[in-house]
Order: C-alpha cells, then sequence, then structure tokens
C-alpha cells in the first residue's frame, strides 16, 4: 500500500531540481578548493623553501590519503545518508586549504596535507553519491554535467590564483578568498542536498514515491551485497583515464618546451587545450549517453583519447601535441562520470559503498600515472613516456561494455515529473 507521505508528482520535480542545483555547487566547490591549492603550489614552496623531492612528497600524499578518505565514506555513509558528511566535510576542505598557507614549516604542512587529502577524499565519494542519486530520480543521465561543474570550478580556482597574484596578495590572503567562496556557496547549497531516505527511497519506510508501508527486508549489510568484479572494471578505465590526465596535468608544458622546442608562452597551451577540451565533453556528453547509451559513448571517448595521444606522442610540432592533448580531454572526460553511474547499478540497495569503492582507482591512477610517467621520462625520454597512456588508452575501448547500465523503471509518481531537457 503506497503511503500517504508519498510526494506529488510536482512536488517530487521541485525537490530533484533542488536537490541538482545544491549538488552542482558542491561539485563546482570541490573544483574550486583543488584547483585552488594546485595553482599556488609554486608559491607554497617557494614560501617555505621547500625542496622539489619534499614537494613531490606532499603532492603524492594527497591522493593517498584521499584514498583513505574515500574507504571513511564508504563504510559511513550507508549509516547516516551521504548529506551528512558532505555538509561537514564540504566546507571543511576549504579551511584545510587555507590552513596550508598558514603553516609555518614543512613539518607542519604534512599533517594539514594529510587533513586536505582526507577531506577531499571524503567529499568526491559522497558528492558522487549525491550525483548518482539525483541522476536515479531523474531517470537520464546527469553525472557528466556534474563533472562539468567540477571542471568549472577548477578554473575558477585557478583564475583566483591569478587574481591574487595580479593584486600581490600574499599567499593567505588568496587562499582566503578561495576559502571564503567555499565555506559560502556549501553553506547556501547544504540544504538543498537529498536525505538519507530520498538516496534509498526502497530501504526507508514511507520515503519516496513508490514507498510501501513495510520494513526493509532483512539481509546483509549493503557493504555485503555490492560485488568487486564489475566495480574493478570500470575501476580499471578509471585508473587508465588518470594516468594519462596526471601525465597531461603533469608533463604536458614540459613536454611541449623541452622536447619540441616551443617558446613558454605557448607551452601551456597543451594544458589549457586538454581542460578546455575535457570541459566541452562533460557539458554535452549526457545527451549524447541518453541517445546512445554509456557504454557506446565510451567506446568513442576512449578511442578519441587514444588518437590524441598517438598525436602527442608522435607530434612533429608544438601544435600537434596540443591539438592531441585537446582530443585527449575530450575523448577521456567522460569516462569518471560514467563508471560511476555504472558501479551505482550493481550496487542494489544504492547504499553508496559501490561509488565510494570506484572512486578509489580515481587516485590509483593518479599515482600511477605520476610514477610511470615519470621513470619512463627519466630512463628514456618523455615522447617514448605518452606513448604508454596511448596504448593504455585502448583498454577503455575494450573496457566500455562493461559501463552499460540498465535504467530503473519510473514509478507511478515521479512519471512525467521532469520534463526532459
Amino acid at each position: 500500500m503506497v503511503t500517504p507521505l508519498s510526494p506529488s508528482p510536482s512536488s517530487f520535480a521541485a525537490r530533484t531540481r533542488s536537490a541538482r542545483v545544491g549538488v552542482a555547487a558542491f561539485y563546482a566547490v570541490q573544483g574550486l578548493c583543488f584547483g585552488g591549492l594546485l595553482a599556488q603550489v609554486p608559491t607554497l614552496q617557494h614560501g617555505l623553501g621547500m625542496s622539489d623531492g619534499a614537494l613531490t612528497v606532499v603532492l603524492l600524499l594527497v591522493p593517498v590519503v584521499a584514498g583513505a578518505g574515500s574507504v571513511l565514506a564508504g563504510v559511513v555513509a550507508p549509516r547516516t545518508g551521504s548529506a551528512v558528511l558532505l555538509r561537514v566535510a564540504g566546507p571543511l576542505v576549504g579551511v584545510a586549504v587555507l590552513g596550508t598557507a598558514l603553516v609555518g614549516s614543512v613539518a607542519l604542512l604534512y599533517p594539514v596535507v594529510c587533513l586536505v587529502g582526507l577531506l577531499l577524499g571524503v567529499v568526491d565519494a559522497t558528492m558522487n553519491m549525491q550525483g548518482v542519486a539525483v541522476e536515479r530520480r531523474v531517470g537520464r543521465s546527469l553525472l557528466n554535467s556534474f563533472h562539468g561543474a567540477w571542471s568549472v570550478g577548477g578554473i575558477l580556482g585557478s583564475l583566483a590564483a591569478v587574481l591574487a597574484h595580479g593584486q600581490g596578495w600574499s599567499l593567505v590572503a588568496g587562499l582566503s578568498l578561495v576559502a571564503g567562496v567555499a565555506v559560502a556557496v556549501d553553506g547556501a547549497a547544504a540544504t538543498r542536498l537529498l536525505t538519507h531516505a530520498e538516496e534509498t527511497p526502497d530501504l526507508v519506510v514511507g520515503a519516496g514515491p513508490g514507498a510501501v508501508d513495510s520494513a526493509p527486508a532483512p539481509g546483509p549489510a549493503p557493504a555485503a551485497r555490492v560485488p568487486w568484479r564489475p566495480i574493478v572494471v570500470v575501476g580499471l578505465a578509471v585508473t587508465i583515464m588518470y594516468v594519462a590526465d596526471s601525465a597531461t596535468s603533469s608533463w604536458s608544458t614540459k613536454y611541449i618546451e623541452d622536447v619540441l622546442g616551443s617558446s613558454p608562452t605557448v607551452a601551456p597551451l597543451g594544458l589549457s587545450a586538454y581542460l578546455a577540451c575535457q570541459l566541452l565533453a562533460r557539458v554535452g556528453a549526457d545527451a549524447q549517453v541518453n541517445r546512445t547509451g554509456p557504454a557506446w559513448t565510451v567506446r568513442f571517448g576512449g578511442a578519441l583519447g587514444a588518437l590524441g595521444l598517438v598525436l602527442v606522442a608522435a607530434a612533429p610540432a608544438p601544435w600537434v601535441a596540443i591539438a592531441g592533448f585537446g582530443l585527449t580531454g575530450l575523448g577521456l572526460a567522460v569516462v569518471v562520470p560514467l563508471a560511476f553511474s555504472a558501479a551505482d547499478a550493481h550496487d542494489p540497495t544504492h547504499s553508496g559503498v559501490a561509488v565510494a569503492r570506484v572512486n578509489l582507482f580515481n587516485y590509483a591512477g593518479f599515482v600511477l600515472g605520476a610514477a610511470l610517467i615519470g621513470g619512463i621520462a627519466e630512463v628514456s625520454s618523455l615522447r617514448w613516456a605518452f606513448a604508454v597512456p596511448a596504448v593504455l588508452a585502448v583498454g577503455v575501448i575494450l573496457l566500455a561494455p562493461s559501463f552499460r547500465v540498465p535504467r530503473e523503471p519510473r514509478r507511478a509518481a515521479d512519471t512525467d515529473a521532469l520534463p526532459a531537457r
């Protein structure tokens, strides 16, 4: 029997639109904090007198500890709901980022960076839990648009650093701007997040459209119901994407300048092209997914990414490499958002456990990419180093069938509640 607490189609649609705005805001803020901090790394290094070796350790600490944060979210969120963790950890990311500017020594920087990593991991996992929950309510692909909001935030974070340097602000002042915006926006968006009942309506009595007036069926804990194998398969594609992402973010400028002989003015355009095309892909990818399905979109994206990296590795001139980096961003940008959707499809309770698990592969790919590309460049050359992710990108094409997501049937209460866009 449907309970009287079931919402009407109009209220369900309004609540979903509100949640969509709130979740997008958290994605944008996460990108703002991450981009703002990375753009200030040279200033931080100079201010503390850090060696390149010490800086490498600091940068690697973030993804390693972030993995622990993702695991923590996977344990806690199924019990409390992802919104509880996200409301706390989201604003604290901004505060922790500001904390890196307030430390007076390298020794103090390490624990602060660990805190940044832990919070980033919690937020990465929980905001994607919210994202897939909103996507389920809408009944069509949305994750790419949320990750597009993250990309916009990252660009704004880097521009905040440009503003700070242009105005002659201190590191504390520059990161205070980022932290202030982060806390304010996350605070305003916090009430829009989906509650635990709205994330998992089939587990909560009287919650959500079509909920029934009966207790949840007994069974094992949600984590025990989520199979690892399909998570690992889509996770491998995520790892490959982040190997390419790490290579591009860390080495594209040096490759174009040192290997291809461009000027310092032209060399950064490789990364710019990658980021711009990544954002462009995420803005338009949801419509493509809704037309052709996630598996085809990932297969095509993997082919574009592999082609782009081949152009980079074989580039005879800087403009060819810049075009290659743009193609790489355009193709591989769809992998991570669709991996979260695919993972959630294997979680029968939609507890968030599958999302937290696949999130671990983000950090594995980033660390692997940094070590792999740097190691090959050391013993051979950067040209050969970029050939490795080009070969790996073919794996995304082969793994594409694992991204198929069977859509759940729409419930009576939400039929036609959300007009197509």
